[in-house]
């Protein structure tokens, strides 16, 4: 119990973190709007708009995917959500301004797991001096199968 509301307080602290993004931004912030904000703010994954209709929809029936779609624009666009493609076609969400993460999408199952390598950000930062260059971005995707039962490590988290 104790657990499921440490979840929903930090979910609603996201999504309050989205609503104040929004009004710094002067985007307005309709019932369906703030509905949208709240459900991607409890996504643990990286819905694409036909997941994230379904389930805002649960909670507000008459909401529709044009309405959905058009929301993720605008948020896209003012930058409170990221957009993602990761391999299958679809774009998936998530809201921007995170703490830097990389992915790894499991191409049996299509989840995807974030993760951050300190090793890996060195090794890129390493690679782009040596060829006369600085980082300003990047985005890291791997694309894996999994191990044998037997064989699989834990996941870091």
């Amino acid at each position: 119990m104790q657990v499921r509301l440490v979840k929903a307080v930090a979910a609603k602290h996201r999504a309050n973190g989205i609503e104040a993004r929004c009004r710094a931004k002067g985007v307005r912030l309709t019932g369906q709007r703030r509905a949208i904000a709240e459900v991607l703010a409890e996504a643990h994954d990286h819905p694409d708009t036909y997941e994230l209709h379904r389930r805002v929809a649960r909670r507000h029936s008459k909401i529709s995917l044009a309405t959905v779609y058009r929301t993720v624009r605008r948020l896209e666009a003012e930058g409170i959500l990221e957009r993602h493609e990761f391999r299958d076609g679809r774009a998936r969400y998530e809201t921007a301004a995170r703490k830097h993460h990389d992915h790894l999408i499991d191409l049996e199952t299509g989840s995807v797991i974030e993760f951050s390598s300190p090793e890996i950000e060195r090794l890129q930062d390493e690679i782009a001096s040596r060829l006369g260059y600085r980082i300003a971005g990047h985005r890291l995707e791997l694309y894996a199968r999994p191990l044998r039962t037997g064989d699989r490590k834990r996941r870091p988290r």
